[in-house]
């Protein structure tokens, strides 16, 4: 676990930390619109908290919620969250031979805190599993460092979302969460200043074209943007080569 001092101390760890910070913004997101979507489906306090800390899974507590709410049988709401997250057997399997010389509880805590993004960062850096002593434990402090931001970053966001959904008016559904999502999204991909202009115009337009039938302001807003990017980009002047020839 991200926790023990041989594996947060070792290099790997803050590499790990690195790698995963530009997609912390967007589950970070995800983590506040699931917290809010579970208070708002009725959930009390106590059994969201529970839920995200005992579940730690998007998808399956996404699918899970409407499951509740109708009061679906318990083996439908599991084998749902069972079949959404399949995929995950596939990532134990691939991940198995480079943590079968850890102890069992403590590859069990690795599976819990694995998530999607930490596992596609992991078998990017590392192909085959560590031969020696140092490369297996560098190897673990890679994925330890990449799953204690994820992680963290989930479980903040998520109990953040829980609290605020109390303060969030009930006309405002579900799609207030949604709505959180996406704008946490889009700022972690405001990378570049003509990546900030667009979504700036593009937020004006919508506003300013919101009477608009059939949320056609959407659209709108969409239009104007590109147009304003491309024509920048069109006139954007071209960088001279520099002559680094002999005279």
């Amino acid at each position: 676990m991200f926790f023990h001092p041989k594996l947060f101390k070792h290099p790997e760890f803050k590499i790990g930390l690195r790698d995963i910070a530009p997609q912390a913004p967007g589950v970070a997101a995800w983590g506040l619109m699931t917290g809010v979507a579970m208070m708002k489906s009725g959930m009390s306090v106590f059994e969201a908290v529970a839920m995200t800390f005992l579940v730690f899974a998007g998808s399956s507590q996404l699918a899970a919620i409407p499951l509740l709410v109708a009061g679906a049988p318990a083996w439908v709401i599991l084998a749902t969250g069972f079949c959404v997250n399949l995929r995950f057997v596939v990532f134990s399997l691939h991940l198995r031979p480079f943590f079968m010389h850890l102890p069992r509880w403590e590859r069990l805590a690795h599976a819990y805190v694995t998530a999607d993004i930490s596992y596609v960062l992991f078998t990017r850096r590392f192909h085959t599993p560590g031969q020696t002593p140092e490369e297996q434990r560098a190897q673990e402090a890679y994925m330890a460092g990449s799953d204690c931001l994820n992680w963290s970053s989930w479980m903040l966001s998520s109990l953040v979302g829980i609290v605020l959904a109390n303060f969030i008016p009930p006309s405002w559904g579900l799609g207030f969460a949604g709505i959180l999502c996406l704008l946490g999204i889009q700022c972690s991909l405001a990378s570049s200043r003509m990546r900030i202009l667009a979504s700036a115009v593009a937020g004006v337009a919508a506003v300013v074209a919101y009477a608009l039938p059939l949320k056609l302001n959407i659209v709108f807003a969409i239009a104007v943007a590109v147009v304003l990017c491309l024509t920048l980009e069109r006139f954007k002047p071209t960088p001279t080569p520099t002559n680094t020839g002999a005279a």
